[in-house]
């Protein structure tokens, strides 16, 4: 499924650059290894691939600040690989755009299940748009001055539309799903990440946070110890 999936590799360590890029075309990824994020960022506007994966710390321009580039040119799905998992560099690519992180040193087998569950939910690789799974019947759906539009996957709010990320699309699929219904961290997790073996909740609250910016603070209600709910 991968076969013809290109992806951006941006890493400065020879040893894991190299390994990685023939670990990753082992399993029949394109793969453009840049070794800087400026080279990174000239690779990405050259090439468009379809996912990149970003080292938090790469010389010349960081991996944060990289994502935050790339994210203002395109929606490609970006994982952010750190060799630090506290919440610093976690937080930071999260809220820089990425859709997901990899904590280093990380297994081959590992990294490329992680590509696949975000390329799938992204609709690249043959996976096709898992959308149709979570998008709720009846097109237009109206919560106060929010329009989700769950056929044309558009969102408007008070009239003007609202640009999201796939990855906050279905987040808000899953809310719109169920408004009123709490939704806990781990079955957003498992919905919209993919993550059937439960991940760090961070990815959650980040991606939460980011889409309440978009479609107003008040929009989505946290429910302490339980997760979060959209007002219906």
């Amino acid at each position: 499924m991968a076969d013809q999936t290109h992806v951006l590799f941006v890493e400065d360590d020879d040893v894991i650059r190299e390994a990685t890029q023939l670990a990753l075309e082992r399993d029949g990824f394109v793969v453009t290894a840049m070794p800087d994020g400026l080279s990174g960022l000239d690779a990405f506007r050259a090439n468009r691939p379809d996912i990149a994966l970003l080292d938090v710390m790469v010389p010349g321009l960081d991996g944060v600040s990289l994502c935050r580039r790339i994210r203002d040119e395109s929606t490609v799905p970006v994982i952010m690989l750190s060799a630090r998992a506290d919440s610093i560099d976690v937080v930071l690519g999260l809220e820089a755009g990425a859709d997901d992180y990899v904590t280093k040193p990380f297994d081959g087998a590992v990294l490329v299940a992680r590509i696949r569950a975000v390329l799938r939910r992204f609709g690249h690789a043959g996976g096709g748009d898992r959308s149709e799974d979570t998008a709720p019947d009846g097109g237009v759906l109206t919560f106060g001055d929010l329009e989700v539009d769950t056929e044309g996957m558009e969102v408007r709010k008070g009239g003007r539309p609202v640009a999201l990320t796939p990855t906050e699309m279905r987040l808000l699929l899953e809310f719109s799903s169920a408004p009123g219904t709490v939704l806990s961290r781990d079955k957003l997790l498992e919905r919209v990440w993919d993550y059937g073996w439960g991940g760090d909740t961070r990815v959650v609250d980040v991606h939460v946070q980011r889409l309440r910016t978009k479609i107003g603070q008040d929009r989505i209600e946290t429910v302490r110890g339980f997760g979060y709910k959209l007002k219906a």
